[in-house]
């Protein structure tokens, strides 16, 4: 498990799925985390619930300029720096290409495009100053490899893509590295609706859909200093989905 020991991590959508995983985890590692959802509430019932004195709770909602400057600076204020950032908050539509409205496809682009973007500046000027940070953006094999009926969330990812391998080609003589994580289907709501997990993952190369800690894994060696000579650089955790199908 890589040393997290003493540092401070914010991790966007932190209250549940994915992004709690990746919290708890990166306690487990030693970290102290900033656990950052759109209510302060729902942050506070996860931080009560995972019961650690190493977690902290912040209100922020991604698409809000002004909360994300304000949840930087609290996290300064409260513990002197901020060492990592997660952007993992993110929203998922899925319609045909015909079919997804204008205000939708804004509302992705809002969510998961506008959200790592002001992230990302929101966090830099504290990092740089530190000499050193790791931005982690959590993104999605859709990216590169998009399924049906996901046009305007595979563009909203792809378009992290592209900012984050800018941003670390500007960013590294700071000190400051930006890699992403690109999960294949994930075991939360949010993959699978709160319903059975489809049969087609039985068909992928791992035969299973993806565990949350699986990808929390991956966050943390982003997040530690075993990655000290990676920026710009995708790891893709997607059970091989998409090699292809495994059944002949």
């Amino acid at each position: 498990m890589p040393n997290l020991e003493g540092q401070v991590v914010l991790v966007t959508g932190a209250n549940r799925g994915q992004g709690r995983a990746i919290a708890e985890h990166l306690i487990e590692s030693g970290a102290i985390v900033a656990v950052g959802a759109r209510q302060y509430e729902r942050a506070a019932e996860a931080v009560d619930e995972i019961g650690n004195a190493h977690a902290y709770p912040v209100q922020l909602d991604v698409t809000n300029e002004t909360e994300w400057k304000a949840a930087a600076e609290n996290i300064v204020e409260q513990f002197g720096k901020i060492d990592v950032l997660v952007n993992n908050a993110g929203l998922l539509i899925r319609k045909p290409f015909t079919e997804i409205t204008a205000e939708e496809y804004l509302q992705l682009i809002q969510v998961n495009q506008m959200g790592v973007f002001l992230g990302m500046q929101s966090v830099v000027p504290f990092m740089e100053k530190q000499g050193k940070g790791s931005i982690i953006n959590n993104v999605s094999v859709s990216a590169f490899s998009p399924i049906a009926h996901s046009s305007a969330y595979a563009a909203s990812k792809a378009s992290v893509v592209a900012m984050s391998k800018a941003a670390a080609v500007e960013l590294g003589a700071k000190g400051i590295r930006v890699n992403m994580i690109h999960p294949g289907g994930v075991d939360t709501d949010m993959a699978t609706n709160g319903q059975d997990v489809p049969a087609y993952y039985q068909t992928i190369p791992l035969g299973r859909i993806g565990r949350p800690l699986e990808i929390a894994k991956a966050v943390a060696y982003f997040a530690s200093d075993d990655s000290s000579y990676c920026t710009g650089a995708e790891l893709v955790v997607d059970g091989g989905m998409t090699l292809g199908n495994a059944e002949g």
